[in-house]
């Protein structure tokens, strides 16, 4: 698990569309796995007191903690460097949080990198096939509360639901210790405006449509205004309704 990786062969890329798509899935598949049913193997290989490790998802469905390509420039764009040395200074699924989404990052530049060759039209729809699926962070959220308590409540704008994200709006003598756990359930939560991590300090509204929070703030929804939303759609589904119309 700490060898330094051997560049694919040539031949070996893939060249189309379908095959780029097929390389990715199987990577992110990987990637996923080691993030959740693999997570403890995982966590252990990302010794901190070892050399920069990087975490890879190969075209093979398998995953792989080890020591960046020697090559300079590298074959194929590289992870993220170093996440082991991360690992003991976060709380643990922030940190897996953080490499779910260099992750995401990585699988989108590998792709991309081999479509370079490729026409607009078929990065369009490479990048389609790709959007399709839950991306690793989603994936990973996603499995963690499969089989309990969900983050997003199927209808996060009434009042009884978006109350208990406006800590403000309720008495703080009494509520301490609620909002600390709000702050614990929820510490995965991110705006999906400005990317900003959930706090119970703050106002957040949910979409019905892609069921992503936000700030209200970042959308320009006060309290007042979610009461008497019964279905809250957030900007970006808004706008995607309007062009397919």
């Amino acid at each position: 698990m700490e060898m330094a990786r051997a560049p694919a062969p040539a031949s070996s890329r893939p060249r189309t569309v379908e095959a780029i798509y097929k390389d990715f899935a199987a990577r992110r598949d990987g990637l996923v796995r080691a993030l959740t049913s693999d997570v403890d193997d995982f966590y252990d290989f990302c010794d901190p007191d070892k050399e920069n490790l990087c975490l890879y998802g190969n075209p093979d469905g398998s995953w792989e903690v080890a020591l960046p390509a020697e090559e300079v420039p590298p074959e194929l764009p590289e992870p993220a460097l170093g996440i082991n040395f991360a690992r003991n200074g976060m709380h643990r699924r922030d940190w897996l949080s953080l490499v779910a989404v260099h992750s995401d990052s990585w699988l989108l530049s590998v792709a991309f990198f081999f479509a370079a060759p490729l026409s607009a039209n078929e990065r369009k729809r490479l990048f389609s096939l790709i959007n399709d699926h839950p991306n690793v962070y989603e994936s990973m959220v996603a499995r963690k509360h499969s089989s309990g308590k969900s983050r997003h409540s199927s209808k996060p704008k009434r009042r009884e639901d978006v109350h208990p994200k406006n800590s403000r709006a309720v008495a703080r003598g009494t509520e301490e210790d609620d909002d600390e756990e709000e702050d614990e359930e929820h510490s995965e939560t991110f705006c999906g405006s400005c990317g900003g991590i959930y706090s119970a300090s703050e106002f957040w509204i949910g979409c019905d449509i892609c069921e992503r929070w936000f700030h209200g703030k970042c959308v320009r929804i006060t309290p007042a205004k979610a009461e008497h939303i019964k279905h809250y759609k957030c900007p970006d589904c808004s706008s995607s309704k309007k062009i397919r119309q």
